[in-house]
């Protein structure tokens, strides 16, 4: 089974620009994530409200228009789908999409960035801790979680090309960092770091303004992480586990400013 996660900087001019079918054609995803579509169902072309032979599922905010919003598209249909954490001034921004399938629980998130003032960096680090708490629940209730998108933070000085440039900037502010961390230690694993442990130059946003993609000058911001037993099938942890095979990035496929990233499980009977 195979997971693309992906943030369109606006699903509408993605579709229009021919970025959205070929994802599905060419790479034959079981899932797709997609993150910043900024667009109602309503809104989007036929091609990218309804993908034959899958289920979709989106959300998007309940008053600012063109901003943020998610969605899914499974082959599989899932036994649950939720929007949101249940917490009103997160889920108003339409930032979480969520699908329980057999043996696992996805969650496709785009998460705060922490710019245009305090007051924003202080909502993205709120999120994060409400989104921990969640997660950490879905664990204690017996859910494998899975959770992927642009989680908008860099985490360490490998996943961004300038990090002594960035230190005072959102996306790589101590604190901003200090949460990933702690999902760590609460064993939900960086699926590509952890089976990518000193790979450099891999980054999934280039800023389209200063031309940084075509110099990679770039940051890894969008991420699959993963309860740490799906690991245990990992080449990195030996054999004997569910599920997850391998992870990637697409850095060749355009259509935004972020690439697509993917992940593999073990075959969909097993998950």
């Amino acid at each position: 089974m195979k997971i693309i996660s992906w943030n369109t900087n606006g699903l509408r001019a993605t579709a229009k620009q021919g970025f959205f079918s070929p994802l599905f054609e060419k790479y034959k995803p079981d899932i797709v994530c997609l993150q910043e579509t900024k667009a109602t169902p309503e809104q989007l072309p036929e091609e990218a409200r309804n993908v034959k032979n899958y289920y979709s599922f989106f959300s998007h905010p309940k008053e600012k228009k063109g901003y943020s919003g998610v969605a899914i598209y499974s082959k599989e249909k899932p036994r649950e789908v939720f929007y949101g954490m249940g917490i009103k001034k997160f889920d108003d921004e339409g930032r979480l999409v969520g699908a329980k399938f057999k043996n696992f629980t996805l969650i496709n998130g785009y998460y705060p960035n922490g710019g245009q003032g305090p007051h924003r960096l202080k909502y993205k680090l709120e999120f994060y801790e409400a989104f921990l708490k969640f997660i950490l629940k879905l664990r204690k209730n017996g859910e494998n979680v899975i959770f992927c998108g642009d989680i908008n933070t860099a985490h360490t000085a490998i996943d961004l090309a300038r990090p002594k440039a960035n230190e005072e900037n959102t996306g790589f502010l101590p604190i901003e960092r200090a949460w990933i961390t702690k999902v760590i230690k609460n064993n939900f694993l960086d699926v590509w770091r952890e089976l990518n442990p000193n790979k450099k130059d891999i980054y999934t946003y280039w800023d389209m303004k200063t031309g940084a993609r075509a110099r990679n000058v770039g940051w890894r911001i969008d991420y699959f992480f993963a309860d740490k037993k799906l690991m245990l099938g990992s080449p990195k942890h030996g054999e004997g586990g569910l599920r997850i095979k391998n992870a990637g990035t697409i850095q060749n496929y355009m259509g935004s400013d972020h690439c697509p990233i993917w992940l593999e499980l073990q075959n969909s009977s097993q998950v």
